[in-house]
């Protein structure tokens, strides 16, 4: 196998490399592919210049001095790309994907940074916005994709161009602005699995000055498994979408949106595959790895459901045609019932019925200037949120016992911050950037234990006796400050060759566990009232841009290096309560791993080498360690890994796109392969049996689209090798009387048939 990657892997790397060389004939204007950017484009003769926003102005994806890939619409049409969690195979360096026993909670990895518990009150180390808002919480960022007009994916730290600092780096949806006719889109799937998808946009001029329009969407399918214990579906999908907006411009120069959305996740709770055998019962391992035994559970009386909403206004000024002024505000809520069965078992043995619930309200105002010799933003920006959950960890063993947990965190902070570039000659711009943060967060965290497998009365249950508070932390509180710059120097030595080097650092605030047992874990109540600190990454990065053969060959290059400080390592851990030498309850420890460096290669390429034919990769490389990891006192960097941070990726796309007429009617016929490679992953920061080897998947779509655009019809296969491979799970093989140690699985082979219609 590891022959095998090698070989694999240096062909890519060489098949990459030799396409910056290589010579293409004419070809028109198409799109330029996922590793290229694909955001706008700009025609220049036959070849697009492709656009993005990625420092909050317009820019060439071949001028901006960042490290970040792009989509359009049209190419996530093109290639059946169903959710943000599907770009991971074509993202240097980045791991997307749904969290454990969730359909639509995020977690999200860039070069090493990020979050895997979405806990209260933690933020992720990847930020996540939809229109410039930022979303303080990763539940429902597992969006569907649809009326969007494109999706960034920024790497490295971004504290200087956004409202809200985030520390590995931030994926951006940015929502399709209102068409200036009447416009009316239908979409519909149907795939294996009884896939069924509809989407319907309508949007309308009112008058001169006004528009309005509207989506609504429903995703849908089975299980890829089933409870073979209750007979329901297992990883299936129920979820229903919508969205309006209104947009007002009263003159040229002022424009005003007004927006709001809903999500509602009714699928089935996704339960996991063990691993192991029943400790006592002897209960097998299942052949499926979809399938679940689990216990059907309900939280507060509700099955599994996720509701999310947000409103959110912005007004945009040209004050001059070099000066625009732009304020976005929003309020975002969201309500999560989550019935967890840890243990995958038609028996009550580790179980956590739990609920999330989340509010945020955010108010950003920025200044964005193009002058011949000067561009740059400038803001202010504020966040109120609240994150609060409680839930019961229902837990057999020699004492049978039912915990309550509750965190509740408020988070208050606000930051002031600028980012500019100066064309110190045609060729040369240097850009400077810094950011102010003020993170304020208070937190009530309480817990307690109750006899029995019966629940608390907090969640249901108020019969329950009660055998001992372990932790009582009402007014928890702290604030953290801090001054962030970055520093980049860009040269363009051709016009088609761009050299950049940059430094810039990132900040994520310190905070409280909700999980925290005071008891169990025995730290003091000045450690639990000081909570964790804030976490702080310095990243140098040298990248080159180049374009060949009248740009239809683009090449994109970055090496980095992180100075990664007070890691913040949000666990669960199992623990003995009662010193009897058995592991009899579980807790949150969040520890400030210590030090770390991280280094890494991230290569993309596009190239046209016909008029029809065209090749799309990108291969990336991360060299992540600790180099002090200090636990009771000891350093054990030597035992501890970096999770969801693969050594290798690499992704291969080919695409041949020719005249087809059919019926009579023009049309053109795209053919897309693609290979993509994933070297082993931890799943956490030690090695078990819960990682993941290296494997490949691939991908394939037929597209037909009409030469006016106004239908497009296609059929796309994932993950055609079939391949089961394991993205999360939890890790607790020392409690309950069965023991827990379940996976979670990518999406077995998928094919789907889909039908665009733009009336």
């Amino acid at each position: 196998m590891r022959a095998t990657r090698q070989h694999l892997l240096s062909h890519s790397a060489a098949a990459l490399l030799a396409l910056s060389g290589a010579a293409a004939g004419t070809v028109h204007a198409q799109d330029t592919g996922a590793a290229a950017g694909g955001v706008t484009a700009a025609p220049e003769g036959n070849v697009e210049k492709v656009v993005v926003t990625a420092r909050r102005r317009q820019e060439t994806l071949q001028d901006v001095p960042v490290s970040v890939t792009a989509y359009t619409a049209d190419q996530l049409s093109k290639q059946g790309i169903p959710d943000v969690v599907a770009l991971t195979t074509t993202l240097p360096n980045t791991t997307l994907k749904a969290s454990r026993a969730t359909n639509s909670t995020l977690t999200a990895f860039i070069r090493g940074v990020g979050q895997a518990d979405p806990l209260a009150g933690f933020e992720s180390g990847v930020g996540i916005y939809l229109d410039d808002i930022y979303l303080a919480r990763p539940q429902g960022a597992v969006a569907d994709i649809y009326d969007v007009e494109r999706i960034e994916v920024l790497r490295g730290p971004q504290g200087t161009l956004y409202g809200r600092n985030t520390i590995g780096g931030a994926v951006k949806y940015v929502t399709r602005k209102l068409a200036p006719q009447t416009d009316v889109r239908l979409k519909g799937t149907l795939g294996n699995y009884k896939e069924r998808d509809g989407v319907l946009t309508a949007s309308t001029p009112l008058s001169d000055t006004l528009r309005v329009g509207g989506t609504i969407a429903k995703f849908k399918h089975d299980g890829y498994g089933r409870n073979l214990f209750n007979g329901a579906p297992n990883y299936d999908k129920d979820l229903s979408a919508a969205r309006v907006s209104a947009e007002w411009t009263p003159t040229p120069e002022l424009f005003v949106r007004l927006a709001a959305d809903l999500t509602r996740d009714d699928s089935h709770p996704k339960n996991g595959h063990r691993l192991i055998v029943g400790r006592t019962s002897g209960a097998p391992i299942l052949s499926n790895v979809y399938d679940t035994q689990a216990e059907m559970m309900t939280a507060l009386g509700h099955e599994q459901e996720v509701r999310q909403h947000g409103v959110s206004a912005t007004v945009e000024w040209t004050v001059t045609p070099e000066l625009t002024f732009k304020s976005i505000t929003a309020q975002r809520q969201d309500k999560s019932y989550a019935p967890i069965d840890f243990d995958a078992l038609p028996v009550v043995d580790m179980e956590v019925p739990a609920l999330y619930t989340n509010k945020q309200f955010s108010q950003e105002f920025n200044l964005t200037y193009t002058g011949p010799k000067i561009q740059g933003v400038a803001g202010v920006y504020y966040i109120d949120a609240n994150a609060y959950n409680k839930f019961d960890t229902v837990l057999a063993g020699l004492v049978p016992t039912s915990t309550f947990t509750s965190g509740d965190i408020d988070t208050r902070a606000w930051a002031v911050y600028a980012d500019g570039s100066y064309n110190l000659t045609d060729a040369l711009q240097l850009s400077l950037g810094g950011r102010y943060t003020v993170d304020k967060r208070e937190a009530d965290i309480f817990r307690q234990i109750y006899l029995g497998l019966g629940g608390t009365p907090q969640m249901g249950n108020p019969g329950a006796i009660l055998f001992r508070t372990d932790t009582d932390l009402p007014g928890l509180s702290r604030e953290d400050k801090k001054f962030t710059p970055r520093i980049a120097l860009n040269y363009k030595a051709t016009p088609d060759q761009n050299v950049y080097a940059s430094y810039s650092k990132g900040f994520k605030g310190g905070g409280f566990d909700p999980r925290l047992n005071v008891v169990g874990t025995r730290i003091t109540q000045a450690q639990a009232r000081a909570g964790y600190r804030p976490e702080t990454i310095g990243t140098a990065e040298l990248g080159l841009k180049s374009s060949f053969n009248g740009g239809r060959i683009t090449t994109n290059t970055a090496l980095f290096y992180s100075d990664y400080k007070d890691v913040q390592i949000p666990g669960s851990v199992a623990i003995d309560t009662n010193g009897d030498g058995r592991d009899d309850s579980f807790a949150g420890l969040t520890t400030n791993a210590g030090k770390a460096k991280i280094k890494g290669f991230e290569f993309e390429a596009v190239a046209h080498l016909t008029q029809n034919f065209s090749l799309a990769g990108m291969y990336s490389y991360i060299d992540a360690k600790y180099d002090e990891y200090i636990v009771a006192g000891v350093n054990v960097a030597n035992q501890r890994v970096f999770q969801n941070t693969p050594r290798n990726s690499a992704n291969l796309r080919a695409t041949y796109d020719i005249p087809l007429p059919v019926g009579g009617v023009g049309g053109r016929l795209a053919l897309i392969g693609s290979a993509s490679y994933r070297g082993a992953t931890n799943q956490f920061e030690t090695v078990s049996i819960l990682d993941q080897e290296s494997y490949y998947l691939y991908d394939a779509s037929v597209v037909w689209t009409r030469t006016d655009g106004k239908i497009r019809a296609g059929l796309h296969g994932k993950n055609l090798n079939d391949k089961r491979y394991k993205t999360a799970g939890y890790l607790f093989p020392t409690l309950g009387n069965e023991g827990t140690l379940t996976a979670f699985y990518g999406a077995p082979r998928t094919v789907q048939a889909t039908v665009e219609y733009r009336f």
